[in-house]
Order: structure tokens, then sequence, then C-alpha cells
């Protein structure tokens, strides 16, 4: 049968076409590109030294930890390389650098492959993490748990 649509096509908009692999891949690549400036400006600009960065003002005010106190210590030592060293600055942090490479490595993937990326996290998963960074708030401040101070 005869394709009838075809005279009443716009000629000046072509059929739309999938995008290629490295417009897919462009997005991911512009993230990886953020991440490791970020790292590198923070492995370059040393937050153990005092002036550099703003102080925790949670800390500043009521003396207290919060969850990413450490945070940039713990990333400064990941990119010199020194793991133990960024495990005592926070280990919750270093376990969300692993799981951001997790997570983007999957999204790269799927990207790779043309697939949509999947659904963001649902509410156990943003429960549990809230749950998770709670607890660990908590524990570091708390006698015991002065081997997660930073």
């Amino acid at each position: 049968m005869p394709d009838m649509d075809a005279d009443r096509r716009d000629p000046t908009h072509p059929p739309s076409r999938a995008p290629g692999r490295a417009a897919r891949l462009a997005v991911p690549a512009g993230v990886l590109a953020a991440v490791a400036a970020a790292f590198a400006y923070v492995g370059a600009v040393d937050p153990n030294e005092p002036g550099h960065y703003p102080a925790c003002p949670l800390l500043s005010l009521t003396g207290l930890y919060c969850p990413g106190c450490g945070g940039l210590r713990s990333a400064h030592a990941v990119v010199h390389g020194d793991l133990p060293a960024a495990l005592q600055a926070n280990a919750l942090a270093v376990a969300a650098y692993l799981g951001f490479a997790a997570l983007w490595a999957v999204w790269v993937v799927r990207a790779a492959r043309g697939r949509p990326p999947r659904p963001g996290p649902g509410p156990v998963h943003l429960w549990s993490l809230g749950a998770l960074l709670l607890v660990f708030t908590v524990v570091r401040n708390l006698p015991f748990g002065g081997w997660l101070h930073p």
C-alpha cells in the first residue's frame, strides 16, 4: 500500500532519529568531568590546611559532627591514594564515592546500549538512606563512636 502521508510531510523537518552513541554518552561524560574536576581541586587544595574551606556550621555552633564532616579531608585522601586516612576522615563518604562510581558505571552501560536510565530510588531506598545518615551521625557523636570522628 502506498504511503499516503508522504505527500503531507514537511520537507524542512526530516524524520527524527534516535541519538547516536556519542550523544547518549555526553551527559554521563559531563557528570564524570565535573566530579573529576571537583576531586582534582580538593586534591590540589588541602582541606587540612586552615583557611582554605569554610568550617562546618553545625560543628562550629554546636560542637557536633554532621554526616559530612571530614568529607573534604576524605576526598583529599582518596585523591592521594591514602584509603586508611580517607576512611578515618569519613567512612560514609568513602562508601558514597564507591556507590557513585557503581551507579555511574551502570548509567554509562545503559546509555551506550541505548537503554533509558532506570527510574530513581523509591521511597524505601530514600528512607533507608536517611536512617543510615541519622545512625551514622548519632553514633559518631557518642563517646563510643570516637573512631568515626574526622
